[in-house]
């Protein structure tokens, strides 16, 4: 292998192994330490690559949670088709299509704004400018909606897009409390109903 090929392939490895271990233990109790025994790299081949832990915290933020919400939740709302089933499906299917292991643990970008988000203005704008493409590809979606006609001409844009966001990530945290779906299929049902008032 290639020196350029090995050192990305380091790179994608600590990247991976650093989300898992958030994802799973939390940014705060995830020392360089545990992130290195996990890869079994040496601690010269993770300061090659970042300087500190922050540094590495940004680099999973703007890659594998971006990368996460984008397929999961953005990319969808650019699809061709009725602006309601679009929200429906994303919405919707993306729940249902959670493992048990995502559901227990949450939303690792929620998980991470409820842990850090607070502390460092760097880990605010980065997992902000998350939010906020995302908030934009709604927006996009619902005024398509309004312009053909689908979805309601009096809705405020932007207040649907930060409710459907604000909502989604509430039930992905909740549902971290409880054993079975039941809470989440409430949800769903209520989510349901919030959609079907926006239709014309």
């Amino acid at each position: 292998m290639e020196q350029k090929q090995k050192s990305e392939f380091t790179k994608q490895l600590i990247l991976e192994e650093s989300f898992r271990l958030f994802y799973s233990n939390g940014f705060k109790s995830t020392s360089v330490d545990k992130v290195m025994l996990a890869t079994k790299l040496t601690k010269g081949a993770f300061y090659h690559h970042y300087k500190n832990k922050q540094e590495l915290g940004l680099a999973v933020i703007s890659t594998k949670v971006k990368e996460r919400v984008y397929d999961g939740m953005v990319a969808p709302l650019y699809q061709p088709g009725n602006a309601l089933d679009i929200l429906k499906a994303t919405f919707i299917d993306r729940l249902k299509s959670f493992s048990i292991h995502e559901k227990k643990h949450g939303c690792p970008m929620n998980n991470l704004i409820n842990e850090i988000g607070d502390e460092e203005i760097a880990y605010q704008i980065a997992l902000k400018k998350i939010i906020e493409e995302w908030q934009a590809a709604l927006i996009f979606l619902i005024d398509r909606g309004k312009l053909e006609k689908s979805i309601q001409q009096n809705i405020e844009s932007k207040a649907v897009a930060i409710y459907l966001i604000s909502a989604f990530e509430g039930i992905r945290g909740i549902r971290k409390l409880y054993q079975d779906d039941a809470i989440l299929e409430t949800y769903i049902s209520g989510l349901s109903f919030y959609l079907q008032k926006l239709e014309v």
